[in-house]
């Protein structure tokens, strides 16, 4: 068998499977579909539009709320990492709001902004902050201090500081932290289109949930896979690039 296929083989068995359990022994479920109907289902939705109309909502939601959270995250991370003394001070309240459950914003987040996107990537944004905020913290931590000596010795600015020596240093954790950011952005705007926003691909599947439609259910589930998947695939081939090309001009 050919290496590419081999990661292939575990999802061909569990969808076999499904496939015939579904038409045998589940034939009569109103819980559960065929994979094969699940993908008609998922072709009748694109030819629709609603499949795109969902998906770009989504997916709009999940990266203004990254680039919201991620920005204010590094530039927290930035600050606690460099000044000991703002980590102290920080320190109760950062204990006190990272525990706190994104989707425990959300009847907050619908007082203030109620329904819609606006509402949607608050939470988003809450929930990127903290680890992308922490993860940054870590890196700037790890930055020689050697560098910041001389950086301070030659009154560099906080700006030139973080331009010129702390930003470069950090790059790498940072697409770490990108990569965890882009995951957690996409499960809480499904989980808030769940919950409470009538948009988008977690509103379109309980939909197809509440109107006892299972090919239509598992096709949406089956679709966010797909879209994580190439999303963090994209995120790891990016952060390759930048690696290498940092690694080429370091040479």
């Amino acid at each position: 068998m050919r290496p590419w296929l081999r990661p292939l083989l575990f999802p061909a068995l569990l969808l076999s499977a499904l496939e015939w359990w579904a038409r045998t022994v589940g034939a009569q479920s109103d819980a559960i579909s065929a994979p094969s109907h699940a993908v008609r289902a998922l072709g009748g939705a694109l030819t629709d539009g609603s499949l795109l109309a969902a998906t770009s909502f989504t997916l709009g939601s999940a990266a203004l709320g990254l680039l919201i959270g991620g920005s204010l995250g590094v530039a927290l991370g930035t600050l606690l990492g460099l000044s000991k003394r703002a980590a102290r001070l920080s320190f109760i309240s950062v204990e006190v709001l990272r525990p706190v459950p994104s989707v425990a914003l959300i009847p907050l987040a619908m007082l203030v902004f109620g329904f819609g996107l606006r509402m949607e990537v608050s939470v988003v944004a809450f929930a990127c902050l903290w680890p992308i905020g922490l993860l940054t913290q870590a890196a700037v931590q790890q930055v020689e201090p050697r560098l910041l000596e001389v950086a301070r010795a030659l009154q560099m600015t906080a700006w030139q500081r973080f331009t010129w020596i702390v930003g470069p240093a950090i790059v790498p954790r940072l697409f770490v932290a990108l990569r965890l950011g882009v995951a957690i952005a996409l499960v809480v705007a499904v989980t808030v289109e769940i919950a409470a926003n009538p948009n988008g691909m977690g509103y379109a599947m309980m939909i197809a949930q509440q109107s006892l439609d299972p090919a239509l259910m598992l096709a949406w589930l089956l679709w966010i896979g797909i879209v994580g998947s190439a999303i963090n695939s994209g995120a790891e081939w990016l952060q390759h690039k930048v690696a290498r090309r940092m690694g080429e001009v370091a040479a």
